[in-house]
């Protein structure tokens, strides 16, 4: 069982910045993909951004060259790093924990908010 923590959401105006943060607990073991996930009102959840156990990335289109995700897992948590928001990023944001295993089993955050707006 993987508990995760989220913090950073909030309103900001296009063109600023907000750091979300990802705090997990619980089984945090073996090989692992921690990402951010996203879902506006009445559309699908995408994937934002994911970083596997050896730090490599890979970020949805929209996001490229303005986000960066990143991890430290010393202290079991995930990073996204938001620059030059647009009122299209405006969502709710999950982190994910995604475990390397036969199981492949998620576990997810309980979402925070992101809005961008004048």
């Amino acid at each position: 069982q993987v508990q995760l923590v989220e913090s950073g959401g909030g309103l900001v105006q296009p063109g600023g910045s907000l750091k979300l943060s990802c705090a997990a607990s619980g089984s945090i073991f073996g090989v692992y993909v921690m990402g951010w996930y996203r879902q506006a009102p009445g559309k699908q959840r995408e994937m934002v951004a994911i970083i596997g156990s050896g730090g490599r990335t890979n970020y949805a289109d929209s996001v490229k060259g303005r986000f960066t995700i990143s991890r430290d897992n010393a202290k079991n948590t995930a990073y996204l790093q938001m620059n030059s928001l647009k009122p299209e990023d405006t969502a709710v944001y999950y982190c994910n924990h995604r475990k390397l295993d036969l199981t492949g089993y998620d576990y997810w955050g309980q979402g925070t908010q992101v809005t961008v707006s004048s």
